[in-house]
């Protein structure tokens, strides 16, 4: 019998046990890191495949729609309702996932989009750099609803959903079309026979089921359109932009406040009967360039309440008695509050409002902060009937945030009550 070299055996051995720990890390990787993803996360403070790849492909897609200059808006009913709940984790934290992977990681097939049909041109450039990153794409079609009874464009199919799928996750891009009824709408998602029904899991859609539509806020607040109001509109758009262009120019922050804040967000639109513009700005972002740079822009003072201290309140004088209003705000462990004064006197309110961050807004062709924490912010002011137009309203006794916080000492009325 021939002998076995026991170096041979060994080597064997060890070849086999490494080609074993090799399937083992593999065996891992690739199966059980995805099948139990989200418990190996926990232990190691880390995100998931599954996290990463959702997350990843709405990265790719805003990349592509950003590179073609298409605006869409972000209507996953999902992650709107994580955003609402949670708004307070949209700052960026030291520790943790980032702010975006928190909502846009949650699971899920789909993120859904939106997109206004007048916003682009149906750019085949598109598709062709979607197919290139890695893309697959899918446009679904229908009739045309507006086109109904013209007998030569009746039954014009036009795109009504888009999807874009990479790798596990897909991208439902929903196409809103303006109608007469001064309403967007959007179609159903009807597959053809010849379409790929296994493309994504169509019935787990948010979208699409049934065709909707959106109601713009003026049809529930109308615009007045008597030449008083219109012309009104004007001005206070135009001396929005000019201030805005101001505190940009001195690198202030401010945002849209009080009535302005609440037109916005109520009806999209200057409020007609305010008869002014509002602004806020924190304390802490307060230059003493303020005035001067107003003044330049030909703006002169009307008046200056408080002081940099306490209550600080400026008001400058536009065109035809449209006037703007700017309130400093001071923050406090639970709270923030602006001051007001009332000159002949020297009375001092304090309207409280709960702590706030900013966010991006447009407004009237600008792009403005607002409080991101908008609801909560008119309620404070407006009370919980903000949503009821109120022609007759007192600065000091309305709010619903407003105390009354003693009066300036006679000594000081020359420097903060100054009337110009």
């Amino acid at each position: 019998m021939q002998k076995v070299n026991k170096n041979v055996v060994l080597a064997v051995l060890s070849l086999t046990s490494l080609v074993f720990l090799l399937f083992q890390l593999y065996y891992y990787k690739f199966y059980l890191s995805q099948k139990n993803g989200a418990v190996f996360s926990k232990a190691r403070g880390s995100q998931s495949g599954q996290d990463s790849t959702r997350w990843h492909v709405v990265r790719k897609f805003l990349g592509l729609i950003s590179s073609h200059n298409i605006p869409v808006y972000l209507i996953d009913p999902l992650i709107l309702g994580l955003v609402d709940k949670d708004i307070e984790q949209i700052r960026s934290s030291s520790d943790g996932p980032s702010p975006e992977c928190k909502y846009f990681c949650a699971p899920r097939d789909f993120t859904t989009f939106a997109l206004l049909d007048k916003a682009w041109k149906h750019e085949v450039g598109l598709f062709r750099t979607a197919e290139k990153m890695g893309f697959q794409w899918l446009k679904v079609l229908n009739k045309d609803p507006r086109l109904d009874g013209m007998d030569d464009l009746s039954g014009t199919e036009i795109p009504l959903h888009y999807i874009f799928k990479l790798a596990s996750h897909a991208i439902h891009l929903v196409v809103f079309y303006e109608r007469s009824g001064n309403f967007l709408w959007h179609g159903p998602l009807r597959l053809k026979q010849h379409m790929d029904r296994k493309f994504v899991p169509f019935r787990k859609l948010h979208f699409g089921r049934y065709p909707g539509q959106l109601t713009f806020a003026s049809q529930v607040y109308p615009d007045d359109a008597s030449v008083d109001a219109v012309e009104f509109r004007k001005r206070a758009k135009s001396l929005l932009h000019l201030a805005a262009l101001t505190l940009n120019n001195l690198g202030v922050k401010f945002w849209l406040s009080s009535g302005t804040c609440l037109g916005w967000y109520r009806q999209c639109n200057v409020i007609p009967y305010s008869k002014d513009v509002d602004l806020g700005i924190f304390i802490r972002d307060y230059k003493a360039d303020i005035i001067p740079a107003f003044q330049k822009a030909g703006l002169p003072l009307k008046h200056k309440f408080g002081k940099v201290e306490d209550s600080l309140e400026l008001s400058f004088q536009g065109d035809d008695d449209v006037k703007l209003d700017i309130f400093f705000f001071y923050e406090e462990d639970d709270y923030i509050w602006n001051g007001g004064t009332q000159a002949k006197s020297g009375k001092k309110f304090k309207y409280l409002f709960p702590k706030f961050t900013l966010c991006w807004t447009e407004f009237v062709g600008l792009k403005v902060h607002v409080p991101c924490e908008t609801l909560q912010y008119v309620e404070a002011n407006y009370g919980p009937d903000w949503k009821v137009p109120v022609k007759t309203w007192d600065w000091k006794n309305s709010p619903s945030n407003v105390q009354y916080n003693g009066v300036w000492p006679v000594d000081e009325w020359d420097e903060v009550i100054q009337i110009y």
